[in-house]
C-alpha cells in the first residue's frame, strides 16, 4: 500500500476548485472534492493505475482524469504525491 501525501499547492488546488463551484452550490462543489479525493484514494492500493503524462519525460510522474481535471501525481518508493489538480482546459503551468 501506498502512502498519499497531498502538496500544498494541491490542496490549494482543490480549494480554488471548491470555491468556484461553490459560487452555485455549495453542496456538490463538496460532492465534487469528495469525487476527487476518492480518486486520488484508489491509488493507495494500485499506485501505478494512473498513466505516465504525454508531456513529461519523466517515468514517475502520473496523472488519473476526473472529468476535466487532470490529477497529475508523483511516484516514488511508496510515497504517492499529488503535485496538481488542473483543469485540463487550461495550459499546464
Amino acid at each position: 500500500m501506498a502512502k498519499i501525501v497531498w502538496t500544498k499547492r494541491s490542496l490549494k488546488d482543490l480549494k480554488l476548485i471548491f470555491d468556484y463551484i461553490a459560487l452555485d452550490s455549495t453542496y456538490y462543489a463538496a460532492r465534487f472534492i469528495n469525487k476527487i479525493i476518492q480518486r486520488v484514494d484508489q491509488l493507495e492500493p494500485f499506485p501505478e493505475s494512473g498513466r505516465i503524462v504525454p508531456e513529461k519525460d519523466d517515468q514517475a510522474i502520473r496523472e488519473l482524469i476526473e472529468r476535466n481535471f487532470r490529477l497529475f501525481y508523483r511516484l516514488q518508493k511508496g510515497v504517492v504525491t499529488i503535485l496538481r489538480v488542473h483543469n485540463s482546459a487550461m495550459k499546464i503551468k
